[in-house]
């Protein structure tokens, strides 16, 4: 097929994919609940994706299919339970004064939303600081002010980047673990408690991540980057050890990305900054595109502390809605992949023989991530269980997986670029408070000279 027909056959499929609905369903007792996703509608006939819980806690995902005329809750009960096994749960334990940080940029809208459902969090002791990155209006301060006065503290960061934003945070914050999470996230009444009770169990414990899931799947955009995983990470608790390296995963830790996103992790506040924090010069924002969170995550497992990864600490996340986002969350993704890797290189040189000897194998999962995937049954229904959160009942297009191959070769020029950047920014900077310093030594100068008159 030509190229041109393959691109448009693909814009074809791409514009029939349909909406689906998103729903919760708790499985406890004999009166099964089910309840639409956070700002979606009730759930009617048609294509479902279903939360699955047990206690409480999310145990697996499924897509179902409600017939016309036929009671939602019957149908999707009897398959998840046919499907979701019992589950056995330890309770989390007493968790840790925790600080939250919210990083943004001029969404006021969307930052009142997750705050909202910040605030209804049921950890026992908690603050939250929102981070405004290079502003260029005054709403998100006046947000702040105005409606969530002494509940939320309220942070500017003139320097541009995710990264930068989520240092400022974390030089504000005063619990013992500081979490990070979005402005287009809502969070799981549990999802603090869930994601902070790890470190008190675990001493050694660096970072914490946690399960991220689709608010809405309302356009084809969102329902293709979902069919094909999103963000989510399964719902197996997995702890990863730098002393005992897994041994199904042989890049480790350098495939950072599969322990978590930055949307919903948290660290230990000592351990962050005993690292450096993040490297101000990756992230969104800035040239580099991306890369920040696995930059921490792989910084704290090299520096001895172990990962964990907990499916209970959930967030719903607002997925990006168009094409043109979905091409620009591919090149992102690809340049803040080895963005992250050369910034992890640069300032840790310690890493490069590691690095260097797992190279062949991750040119080789690089050809594999960047594959065009097909869907999982010939027919397109696609086929997976509950929890595998990869069912792919679209393909992925090409111009994405062409995209994303770009984007890694882009990502060490682009991350050079963002360092540059930061030096200019940082000079600039130092200059104006020289500048300032000098002034008022100089109106201090006259005032003295006047009074001595």
């Amino acid at each position: 097929m030509a190229r041109s027909a393959r691109a448009q056959e693909e814009i074809r499929r791409f514009l029939d994919i349909g909406a689906v609905q998103v729903a919760e369903l708790d499985l406890d007792g004999d009166e099964a609940v089910l309840r639409p996703g956070p700002g979606s509608p009730p759930v009617t006939h048609g294509e479902v994706f279903v939360l699955v819980r047990r206690g409480g806690r999310p145990v697996g995902t499924l897509l179902g299919q409600v017939p016309e005329g036929a009671d939602p809750r019957a149908v999707l009960v009897e398959r998840a339970r046919a499907e979701c096994g019992p589950a056995v749960f330890g309770e989390p334990g007493e968790p840790p004064f925790t600080s939250v940080v919210v990083a943004t940029r001029e969404r006021a809208g969307q930052l009142a939303r997750a705050l909202d459902s910040l605030l209804a969090q049921d950890h026992p002791r908690f603050e939250i600081v929102v981070v405004d990155n290079a502003p260029v209006t005054d709403e998100t301060r006046e947000l702040v002010e105005r409606k969530y006065a002494e509940r939320v503290r309220y942070v500017c960061e003139p320097v541009p980047g995710l990264a930068a934003a989520h240092n400022a945070g974390l030089d504000a914050v005063r619990g013992e673990v500081v979490a990070f999470t979005d402005d287009d996230v809502v969070a799981d009444p549990r999802w603090l408690t869930e994601l902070s009770a790890p470190f008190a169990a675990d001493a050694g414990l660096g970072c914490c991540t946690g399960l991220i899931l689709p608010a809405r799947l309302t356009t084809p955009a969102q329902v293709l980057l979902e069919s094909h995983g999103g963000f989510a990470k399964g719902f197996t608790p997995r702890t990863y050890d730098p002393a005992r390296p897994p041994g199904d995963e042989p890049l480790f830790p350098f495939t950072a990305g599969r322990f978590g996103s930055g949307a919903n992790m948290a660290f230990r506040t000592a351990v962050l900054r005993s690292v450096g924090g993040f490297d101000p010069a990756t992230g969104a924002g800035t040239a580099a595109r991306g890369g920040d969170d696995l930059y921490g995550f792989v910084r704290v497992l090299a520096q001895g502390h172990r990962l964990r990864y907990t499916p209970y600490a959930l967030v719903w996340h607002h997925h990006r809605e168009t094409w043109r986002d979905l091409e620009t969350q591919a090149y992102g993704y690809g340049a803040g992949l080895t963005a992250y890797l050369t910034a992890v290189l640069v300032n840790r040189p310690a890493l490069l023989p590691a690095f260097l000897a797992r190279l062949p194998r991750g040119l080789a999962h690089a050809r594999t991530l960047t594959a065009v995937r097909e869907t999982d049954a010939a027919d397109g229904t696609g086929t997976g269980m509950p929890g595998d959160h990869d069912v792919r009942t679209h393909p992925w297009p090409r111009r994405l997986s062409r995209l994303q191959r770009r984007g890694m070769v882009y990502g060490p020029v682009g991350y050079l670029r963002a360092r540059y950047a930061l030096r200019a920014a940082v000079r600039e900077k130092t200059a104006q408070r020289a500048q300032a310093a000098s002034g008022a030594q100089a109106a201090h100068g006259a005032q003295t000279s006047q009074g001595a008159r």
